[in-house]
């Protein structure tokens, strides 16, 4: 057997990581065995914790440590409306500008999906917004919802999609630009 096994499992564990490359996950296994024990353990014992601590929230399926999560919990949010995101991550994102004031629900999968739940979570609201990456997968989903959901008398919105601040028109795929063209609005 050979003598540094260990050290390959550690990049490969590292490698099965989303975003993290071969490079990137040799770089964190080599500065996580070289650098000392504390590094390493400190490392280990901080996703042990996450794995135990750490679930979906009943209401709205973000991540949490409680039944519910601190935005479900926060009577100071808006409670008429309910962002649709396709994962806790775009939660973090969205709570990161500090503008939007209302809930959340996480829809991650079709395969999976709780219509029930979701009608459950909407008891009160009044508006709700399709924050997903724009795909005709995502435009199918919403004509979806909109149709299992129509009875509810709901605000149906989505998030804009364009051209991003800063670049120039050159830069931009086609597909946002056309996309910005047809959602203009008036100035």
């Amino acid at each position: 057997m050979n003598k540094l096994e260990p050290f390959k499992n550690l990049v490969e564990a590292f490698n099965s990581l989303p975003g993290i490359g071969e490079k990137s996950a040799l770089k964190l296994a080599y500065h996580i065995v070289t650098n000392g024990s504390y590094d390493g353990i400190k490392l280990s014992h901080a996703i042990e914790r996450a794995v135990e601590s750490i679930h979906r929230c009943k209401k709205c399926h973000n991540l949490s440590e409680d039944e519910l999560c601190h935005i479900c919990s926060d009577t100071m949010r808006n409670q008429e409306k309910i962002c649709l995101v396709e994962s806790a991550k775009d939660i973090l994102t969205i709570e990161k500008l500090g503008q939007y004031d209302g809930l959340y629900y996480v829809l991650s999968d079709i395969d999976t999906f709780d219509l029930v739940h979701l009608r459950d979570a909407l008891k009160g609201v009044k508006e709700l917004i399709f924050a997903f990456a724009p795909s005709i997968a995502s435009d199918t989903m919403m004509l979806y919802l909109e149709s299992q959901l129509e009875d509810l008398n709901l605000k149906f919105t989505k998030i804009a999609q364009g051209v991003p601040t800063g670049v120039s028109l050159e830069n931009i795929d086609t597909l946002s630009l056309a996309k910005a063209i047809e959602d203009r609005v008036s100035i």
